[in-house]
């Protein structure tokens, strides 16, 4: 005897228009609101990395203002040294006796005494923050940072200078001494003053962001 298979009754649930446009519209607010969100956090992420790279960025120029003051005044000693050579003869005949230099009757501490860092400004100019400052700002700190490349850059200059076969000779003893102190003048002496400002006023406009 055959079994008859049961059949169970199907329900179907009759929907309206407005529970399918309810329904959108909560699946169009969840999606809005995701984004509304993402761009919150992204934004907040974005400023915090902007205020730690310029904080870094004012700290840089914090410590290259006091190491540039201490070179400052170590350069007008030097400037002081070569006045003395180029006056006394024996001073001079120390500097350079027998094709040899030695830099400490002139320079004690070397050709710079300090090393001016720029990596917090490499790391800002990586970043794109500088579209997060005025123009005027951007402006100041890269008339700073190329005036510290030039003082860095004496260091060569010089370095050439007393490493040719022309300077080490006795009859150009004079002429070194003098083309080492314009060399001074030149790339640290004279431009260190206005650097010093520069730094101060970069430091100041930093304190606003």
């Amino acid at each position: 005897m055959k079994r008859v298979k049961e059949q169970h009754p199907v329900v179907v649930v009759e929907r309206d228009w407005k529970e399918y446009l309810g329904e959108c519209i909560l699946i169009v607010f969840s999606v809005i609101l995701a984004l509304f969100l993402t761009e919150v956090i992204n934004n907040i992420n974005e400023s915090r990395k902007t205020y730690e790279i310029l904080h870094q960025l004012k700290a840089e120029l914090i410590n290259n203002k006091r190491l540039e003051e201490e070179q400052y005044h170590y350069h007008l000693k030097v400037l002081n040294n070569i006045d003395s050579a180029l006056n006394n003869p024996a001073i001079a005949g120390k500097f350079i006796s027998n094709g040899e230099i030695n830099l400490n009757i002139i320079a004690p501490e070397g050709v710079l005494r300090h090393d001016l860092n720029d990596v917090a400004w490499q790391v800002a100019k990586q970043s794109d923050i500088i579209s997060k400052i005025d123009f005027k700002t951007y402006s100041l700190l890269t008339d700073c940072y190329n005036n510290q490349q030039r003082i860095t850059n004496s260091e060569d200059k010089i370095g050439q200078l007393l490493l040719s076969f022309e300077s080490r000779k006795p009859e150009n003893l004079k002429a070194t001494l003098i083309l080492m102190r314009d060399n001074y003048h030149a790339w640290d002496v004279d431009r260190a003053p206005g650097l010093l400002n520069r730094y101060q006023e970069a430091i100041n406009k930093l304190s606003n962001y």
